[in-house]
């Protein structure tokens, strides 16, 4: 089961010490020759492995390669592209991606075109243009966008492509992109994984050794490699990550709830939230609604930045998935690196906010924002 796996996998290289947890390698070098193969830390490390370990089996993967941070990660995977490739990736992706895509590897010649996923109309294209890469998220960043995994797994594996999933939203305790067909499923280990806000990392896993060869190549070649004590980090992280997971996605569903009934002409998305246009699907390939909501006001960029300010124990902040409540304004934060008419082309509005709902007591997060929208006028 997972809270047992996420404990007791990952324990490796503890020495005949009796530690109980496995000690922090801070080291760059190793003696040549040494049992376990090890010679230098940017191409592999004890704590490299045993995290790679835990979060392998957390993902139902066969292989996990461990990496500086999420985008080090999406980078990996890139990398292994060439002159000439196509991708295929869902419309809505994270503000970073589309960055990496556009302004690094198109320069090499890789290519991307963007499609709503959601639309079944749109697997058309993956049929006929047959790309390399098929990325997507699920839930995507920020929208909240459910696509169905299994279904464009079927479509890229007919089509002789890879399907890479960022499972970063919806993390390994509920969802398994490898179990619904995708070839890698990557996370930003930063997020729910660690759940700290203190270090950062990024994990690429799969079941196919192909593609477990490359991640090590491009690990170790383009110097991706995390340190040793973010991995320890991370590790100690996911030990206690399906107890945090369980009160993110209790609170978020309580809070998108009461969002949804005391602003009825907002638009608010949560997975789990029956108004939510995947609410189905999500219920199927999910098994927990984890823990991010965003809500779209409707208001100018002017009052969603003041209703932002007012807030006590939501910190206006980039990032997520950690025990605190963080809130977002993904159209100048995110997304910024995104053009603003393909912003807001697929939904990203200045006032659109993206709440990350932390495990405080639920009751003290409902009364902050009820603070915020009763403090407007004064």
């Amino acid at each position: 089961m997972f809270e047992t796996d996420a404990i007791h996998e990952g324990q490796g290289y503890q020495g005949d010490t009796g530690a109980v947890i496995p000690p922090v390698y801070l080291t760059s070098t190793f003696a040549h020759g040494n049992a376990d193969g090890f010679d230098y830390t940017r191409s592999g490390n004890p704590n490299f492995n045993n995290l790679g370990d835990q979060l392998a089996r957390l993902e139902g993967a066969a292989h996990a390669t461990v990496f500086a941070s999420g985008v080090s990660a999406i980078t990996a995977v890139v990398s292994t592209l060439k002159q000439g490739d196509l991708v295929v990736a869902e419309e809505n992706i994270y503000g970073c991606t589309f960055r990496l895509f556009a302004q690094v590897f198109a320069k090499f010649g890789v290519s991307v075109e963007y499609v709503d996923l959601t639309q079944e109309a749109s697997g058309r294209v993956i049929t006929e243009k047959q790309p390399a890469l098929v990325w997507i998220e699920s839930p995507t960043n920020p929208l909240l966008k459910i696509i169905d995994i299994a279904w464009v797994a079927d479509l890229a594996k007919a089509a002789g492509s890879s399907l890479i999933v960022d499972n970063t939203f919806a993390s390994s305790y509920f969802q398994k992109p490898l179990a619904l067909g995708a070839d890698v499923s990557l996370l930003s280990t930063t997020k729910y994984s660690n759940g700290h806000s203190d270090c950062l990392g990024g994990v690429v896993c799969t079941n196919a050794p192909v593609w477990h060869d490359k991640m090590i190549f491009a690990q170790k070649a383009l110097g991706l490699q995390p340190s040793p004590f973010d991995s320890w980090l991370i590790a100690r992280g996911v030990k206690t990550q399906a107890l945090r997971m369980e009160r993110h996605a209790s609170n978020a569903l309580a809070f998108a709830t009461f969002v949804e009934e005391r602003h009825p002409e907002a638009t608010v998305r949560y997975p789990f939230l029956p108004s939510h246009p995947q609410h189905a699907l999500a219920k199927q390939q999910m098994t927990g609604g984890s823990g991010i909501v965003t809500a779209d006001f409707g208001w100018s960029l002017d009052r969603t930045k003041a209703f932002l300010d007012r807030l006590r124990y939501f910190t206006l902040a980039e990032s997520l998935g950690g025990i605190e409540s963080l809130v977002c304004h993904p159209a100048s934060m995110t997304h910024a690196s995104v053009p603003k008419e393909t912003r807001e082309a697929v939904g990203i509005t200045d006032s659109l906010v993206r709440f990350s709902i932390g495990i405080e007591h639920i009751d003290d997060l409902l009364a902050d924002v009820d603070m915020a929208w009763s403090q407007e006028s004064v």
